[in-house]
């Protein structure tokens, strides 16, 4: 309900003032309890996530939706570590930079959490403890509202993540969970301005943008990823071989796994067939486009929608391209602004493809699958932003702050 919802914010408000002011040592040691208390409850939260995970294979759900929604003692205990990750970092808050200015003012512009975040996202519960984990390191309080799929195993983990909380002296009300799966609650949660600083939705297409149509209140966009590996004519075959099964196959239902592979015309009648040998053994259902079915046996005609989809499943679109510039066009075109790659010897190319392609992460000659908040070093990450204010690509610990200036005087007054 509304009330529920407004009560989580409220509550989480109440206390917003006090954990900001908490110091590094602390917000660290709460972190550790965390990660204890998920441990210590892993047998409560895996019963939870088995009934989660059974309703959703009676209700016919996908392999990758099951795949997302699923907790093993593994994933659980690489939250824990997560949490604990998170301690080994920076403070994130504090002066970044002081300087005199005129008149002899002192001034410091100083990181601050936002405040009050409310973090909304689908199937994916080790969402709950990453987004727990880097509101409190940085300084905030959370809202936190998943999907109806996972109710059973957010609340199981917040359970834990809030006797962490108890155990360290913070306030539990730190982390707010909206348990009712009614859209209605988060319409009325992303319409608390003065009570929710800024929210962050993290699922599909389709979430994103109700968030962002119905938001009142700033929200930082976590798009969906058609990500899109470009072989070029001077491409090392093997290594493309490589990057391209790594992309897809290695965790084919997360937002960083590519969907759509380009092909350069000039190699694609001595490339696509090893394509296609190579991960239809892999279990890859490979849709390509007409003059690419003729180099693809096992490939099956691509549909009208392929080259927006993003299949988050064993399955490939294959294009060919005349170059680099009708590749970097498509990409363009039909992309999503996450996560893009180019294969090739050719440093030149390379580089144009690196400078032209606008996306928050582009790569050369390595898998898309490294755009994660681990890989890149910030911790946990409460997902991957697309858009270009504030805060773009893997969002970490600096992301989920703000700055203010501290001015220090002695009696000036302007003239």
């Amino acid at each position: 309900m509304r009330e529920e919802a407004e009560a989580e914010a409220l509550r989480a408000k109440a206390c917003a003032s006090e954990v900001a002011l908490f110091s590094l040592d602390r917000r660290n040691a709460a972190l550790a309890s965390m990660a204890e208390a998920i441990r210590h409850s892993q047998a409560a939260i895996l019963a939870a996530n088995q009934q989660d995970c059974e309703e959703a294979q009676q209700s016919g759900r996908k392999e990758a939706f099951i795949d997302r929604l699923t907790l093993t003692s593994q994933r659980l205990q690489a939250a824990a570590a997560g949490l604990e990750a998170l301690m080994a970092l920076p403070d994130p808050l504090g002066v970044q930079r002081s300087f005199l200015a005129a008149e002899g003012i002192r001034i410091e512009q100083r990181r601050v959490p936002f405040g009050v975040l409310a973090i909304i996202y689908e199937a994916r519960p080790n969402v709950t403890v990453d987004a727990a984990g880097l509101a409190l390191k940085s300084g905030n309080t959370v809202v936190l509202r998943g999907s109806r799929e996972a109710r059973r195993s957010n609340a199981a983990l917040v359970t834990a993540l809030r006797d962490g909380l108890t155990a360290a002296g913070l306030p539990v009300e730190a982390i707010g969970f909206v348990a009712n799966p009614n859209h209605e609650d988060v319409d009325h949660l992303l319409s608390l301005r003065g009570i929710v600083d800024l929210a962050i939705p993290r699922g599909g297409a389709e979430l994103i943008e109700r968030v962002v149509s119905l938001a009142k209140i700033p929200v930082i966009e976590t798009g969906a990823g058609v990500c899109h590996i470009y072989v070029h004519a001077e491409a090392n075959e093997a290594m493309a071989l490589s990057i391209i099964d790594n992309a897809k196959t290695q965790r084919p239902s997360v937002c960083n796994a590519v969907e759509t592979v380009l092909v350069d015309r000039e190699i694609a009648p001595q490339f696509l067939p090893k394509l296609d040998e190579r991960l239809t053994a892999r279990g890859v259902r490979l849709h390509a486009a007409p003059q690419a079915l003729a180099w693809m046996p096992h490939a099956v005609l691509a549909g009208p929608d392929e080259w927006r989809t993003e299949h988050l499943s064993l399955d490939l679109g294959v294009q060919i391209v005349a170059g680099l510039q009708e590749a970097v066009t498509h990409i363009e075109r039909f992309g999503t602004h996450h996560s893009d790659a180019i294969v090739t010897d050719d440093q030149a190319v390379a580089q144009r493809f690196l400078d032209t392609v606008d996306s928050a992460c582009v790569y050369w000659n390595a898998s898309t699958r490294f755009t994660d908040g681990f890989q890149f070093g910030f911790g946990a990450e409460v997902g991957i932003s697309t858009q270009k204010l504030h805060a773009r690509g893997p969002m970490g610990l600096s992301e989920l702050t703000t700055y203010k200036y501290i001015i220090r005087g002695e009696g000036q007054v302007r003239t």
